[in-house]
C-alpha cells in the first residue's frame, strides 16, 4: 500500500513540474471581466423581458378596449331600435261589425234575418242575410243565392225542397224541439237538415266553403219554415 502511495505522489510531482506557473492576478482579472459580462447580459435580458411584457399588456389592453367599445357601439345602436319597436302602437284586434260574426276557423258565420217574402209553397220567417230566391221559383223547390253571383253551381247556394219522405243522411243528428223532429247530417258532402212539417219533410242543403252554418243556426232556420 505504501509503495502504491509513493508511486502516485511521484507521478503527481512529475505532472506538476510540466505545468506553467499559475498567474493568480490574471485569473482574478479574467473572472471579474466575465462576471461583469454576465451582469450586463442579465440586465439586457431583463430590459427585453420587461419591454416584451409591456408590449403584450398594451396589445391585450387595446383589444379589450376595442371589444368593449364595440359592445358599447352595438348597445347604442340596438337600444333605439328596441325603443322604436316598443314605441309602435299595438295592432288593434279586428272586431266584427255589429251584424257580422267570425268563426274559430276564420270563416264568417251566417246571419239569419227576418223574411217577409213567401216562396210559393215554402215560407220561412228567417232567411240568410244577403241571399235572395232565384226566379222562377218552383212549386216545391227554392234556391237562395247572392244576386251578384248567379251561377249554375248549386254547391254555393241554399236549396230548399219538400219531399213526402225523409232522405237518408250520413252522420245524422236527431233532435226534437217544440214537437218538431229535426235531422241534421251530410248529403253529398254538404251540411243538410230536414224537418217534418205536417205530412211532408222540408229539406235544406247548405252551401260549401262560403259561410259557416252551425247546427243551432240550421235548426233555427228550419224551425222558422212552413209548407203550404
Amino acid at each position: 500500500m505504501d509503495d502504491v502511495k509513493r508511486l502516485l505522489e511521484g507521478f503527481a510531482d512529475r505532472a506538476a513540474d510540466g505545468l506553467p506557473e499559475a498567474d493568480i492576478e490574471a485569473d482574478v482579472t479574467r473572472g471579474r471581466v466575465a462576471l461583469r459580462r454576465i451582469k450586463r447580459r442579465r440586465r439586457t435580458t431583463g430590459v427585453l423581458c420587461v419591454a416584451a411584457a409591456s408590449a403584450l399588456v398594451l396589445v391585450v389592453g387595446n383589444q379589450v378596449k376595442w371589444w368593449g367599445s364595440s359592445n358599447n357601439v352595438a348597445s347604442t345602436v340596438a337600444t333605439p331600435q328596441v325603443a322604436s319597436e316598443a314605441s309602435k302602437p299595438a295592432a288593434a284586434p279586428v272586431t266584427p261589425r255589429s251584424k257580422e260574426t267570425i268563426s274559430n276557423f276564420g270563416a264568417p258565420v251566417v246571419e239569419l234575418v227576418a223574411n217577409k217574402q213567401a216562396w210559393r209553397s215554402i215560407s220561412c220567417g228567417l232567411a240568410p242575410r244577403g241571399l235572395t230566391p232565384e226566379t222562377p221559383i218552383a212549386v216545391n223547390r227554392v234556391v237562395l243565392s247572392q244576386p251578384t253571383m248567379r251561377t249554375a253551381d248549386t254547391a254555393t247556394k241554399v236549396v230548399l225542397q219538400t219531399a213526402p219522405e225523409a232522405i237518408t243522411l250520413s252522420k245524422v243528428r236527431v233532435s226534437q224541439v217544440s214537437g218538431k223532429t229535426f235531422r241534421i247530417g251530410t248529403l253529398n258532402g254538404r251540411l243538410t237538415g230536414q224537418v217534418q212539417v205536417a205530412s211532408q219533410w222540408l229539406l235544406v242543403e247548405l252551401p260549401t266553403g262560403t259561410v259557416e252554418w252551425s247546427d243551432d243556426i240550421l235548426q233555427r232556420f228550419l224551425a222558422s219554415c212552413s209548407v203550404n
